[in-house]
């Protein structure tokens, strides 16, 4: 039997937000829904849908749409939701902090098992219930809870030596807040989020506008 594509990057990306549309639309007590009504939801046409989810199998009925149930468990299990994946984050400043806080984490499937910094007023104490070690002991954290996902919460300046730190200690995929592009080996995955160049992605646009006389 020949082997499905592997969808492109793009389209993997775009799995998390029909899961969580389909969980909305679930909560919304729906049963079966159109392509067309996806789409709509997430700004994507409805013809891009049914191409995405091609990739994974016949997962809707010509005619009737999808089961929203059915659909959800079906990509849950290809995002491998369907188990607990425990992460380690570097940098306990105020960013890090920030996520280490947030709830919706463990209320999808993500586990943080250990915060790392350098700072020794921060090493030995504990946030969010969660004790604070410094980076070198990231390697005997990770072999104990068999850890493939970080985040990186650190200076641009220090960002690279904690993603090489990271990619020795057997970790596959890291989402990266600093501010700087980090180089990783094949088979190691980036996610980049910088909020101040995605700002300056729609000031380009807003910049273009013509300027509003004063009064």
């Amino acid at each position: 039997m020949d082997k499905q594509p592997m969808p492109p990057d793009v389209v993997v990306r775009r799995l998390p937000l029909y899961a969580r549309t389909l969980s909305y639309l679930q909560q919304e007590g729906k049963k079966s829904v159109s392509s067309q009504e996806l789409g709509a939801r997430i700004n994507v046409t409805a013809a891009q849908i049914r191409k995405d989810l091609s990739y994974f199998g016949q997962l809707g009925k010509q005619g009737i749409g999808y089961n929203v149930e059915e659909l959800l468990h079906h990509i849950n299990r290809i995002l491998g939701l369907s188990q607990q994946w425990n992460v380690v984050l570097i940098g306990v400043g105020p960013l890090g902090q920030a996520i280490a806080r947030y709830s919706g984490f463990s209320e999808k499937g993500i586990h943080i098992v250990g915060l790392f910094d350098v700072d020794p007023k921060k090493i030995g104490t504990d946030f969010a219930g969660i004790p604070i070690r410094h980076v070198n002991d990231l390697p005997t954290v990770a072999r104990e809870h068999t850890v493939r996902m970080a985040i990186v919460a650190v200076s641009a300046e220090h960002a690279q030596e904690v993603v090489d730190l990271l990619v020795k200690a057997g970790v596959e995929a890291i989402l990266n807040y600093a501010p700087v592009i980090v180089q990783v080996p094949s088979g190691v995955w980036v996610r980049h989020i910088d909020p101040v160049s995605l700002l300056h992605s729609m000031t380009y646009y807003l910049a273009r506008e013509a300027p509003v006389p004063p009064s």
